[in-house]
């Protein structure tokens, strides 16, 4: 009986040891360095920028521009963000799409709109915090 037993802890170990255990998969994201004092922002077309502001209830609100935004709102379906996003794309070249997320949005929220940009191969985007003006927006929408 003994042999059998050492025969058995030793095919386990055997078996834990040369088996490969599932890695997590993980979505890389690349952050930028923090910007010195003497640093020079480059400038971008305000046409090209794509506003998206995360709230609560997984709500989007979205714009496109800077100056002078109309405020719309969608969801995280496909027919809601992946088809604004596919469709501003098709509209912009090389379109640059700012993330914002307000204090009430779930981590799930900010996570679905990572996998969104990765679903309808976004290269550019950039998770930023929310200005004051947005917050109104949102605030005047709601109304």
């Amino acid at each position: 009986m003994t042999p059998m037993v050492d025969l058995a802890f030793l095919l386990l170990t055997f078996f834990m040891l040369t088996t490969t255990f599932n890695k997590p998969q993980t979505m890389e994201i690349t952050m930028p360095d923090k910007p010195k004092p003497d640093d020079v922002q480059p400038e971008v077309n305000e046409k090209r920028v794509l506003t998206l502001i995360l709230g609560e209830g997984d709500k989007i609100y979205w714009y496109k521009g800077i100056t002078d935004p109309k405020l719309e709102v969608t969801n995280f379906s496909a027919d809601g963000i992946r088809k604004v996003l596919l469709t501003q794309n098709a509209q912009t070249k090389d379109m640059i799409i700012l993330i914002k997320a307000l204090e009430k949005s779930k981590y799930k929220n900010m996570v679905d709109i990572l996998d969104e940009m990765n679903i309808t191969d976004m290269k550019r985007y950039a998770i930023v915090k929310v200005t004051d003006t947005d917050k109104e927006l949102v605030k005047e929408l709601n109304l």
